[in-house]
């Protein structure tokens, strides 16, 4: 099974963020990172989750509101985005029973002991990433239904607006058996992925330096008025599209539309 399949990015992070703290938008995926420095504190459900303080590793199950993103000191982490359908491919864990949740990722993924062992003897980047492309590569879990769902995720992506009944018809079965076959893969519903794929899809799309026609937005992408948007903008973001808005062009230097789309930092702190 292609590794492209079942990962969207592998990615290596060190440095100090210049706030607190930040809230990161769902994206559909599920998101397994190594901690090898100070401890990192997430906390699901925009906060009103129970808070995880991650010394070794955590996992953060998909989701569909914001997590709450506090490091205690240096960020010093890799991390595995996995596809919406690579969360049990990739690590033989069940997504649909991390749903909402962010957990030691040691006691889910055993691997993960050895592979933080691997990384703390690495001295470069580029060979962290590679050490841990190896390790995905080399027990990828069978999962039954993932080719099904697998197209079923393309169509959403090709088109967030288009009916989940019809999406159902295009792979060949019922919208019942795909709501269940999906919701097991995933994590989550079609439905609820074709709107975080919407939101996601308008994030990227946003130049926060520039005039966002927020109104041509709404109806390009299938909402019925501003004030839906502006509903599921919060529930996506927490924090209204003023607010995100604001927050990114406080803190970000300013880049290509999609840069940083997500991601509002905050100037709160967490307490410790």
């Amino acid at each position: 099974m292609p590794l492209r399949r079942m990962v969207e990015s592998i990615w290596y992070a060190r440095g100090t963020i210049p706030y607190a703290r930040e809230r990161i938008a769902p994206t559909g995926s599920t998101v397994a990172v190594i901690v090898l420095g100070d401890a990192i504190i997430e906390t699901p459900d925009d906060g009103h989750g129970p808070a995880f303080r991650a010394e070794r590793g955590f996992l953060i199950g998909p989701h569909d509101r914001p997590v709450i993103n506090a490091p205690t000191g240096e960020t010093f982490a890799v991390g595995v985005v996995c596809a919406p359908i690579g969360c049990e491919a990739a690590l033989g864990v069940v997504p649909a029973t991390l749903r909402g949740r962010v957990v030691d990722l040691e006691s889910v993924w055993a691997p993960a002991t050895g592979l933080r062992g691997d990384l703390l003897e690495a001295h470069e980047p580029a060979a962290m990433l590679d050490l841990v492309e190896d390790w995905l590569f080399r027990a990828p879990t069978p999962v039954a239904g993932l080719d099904r769902c697998a197209r079923a995720v393309a169509l959403l992506e090709a088109d967030p607006t288009r009916p989940i009944a019809e999406i159902a018809a295009s792979v060949g079965v019922s919208h019942g058996h795909l709501d269940r076959q999906f919701t097991r893969i995933v994590g989550l519903s079609p439905r609820v992925l074709a709107r975080l794929l919407r939101m996601r899809r308008m994030l990227q799309d946003i130049d926060v330096a520039g005039d966002v026609p927020w109104a041509d937005l709404a109806a390009d992408l299938g909402w019925f008025d501003q004030a839906h948007l502006i509903r599921d903008f919060r529930r996506h973001t927490g924090v209204t599209p003023t607010q995100y808005m604001d927050a990114q062009r406080r803190t970000f230097i300013p880049g290509e539309p999609g840069d940083a789309a997500g991601f509002v930092p905050e100037v709160v702190a967490l307490p410790r």
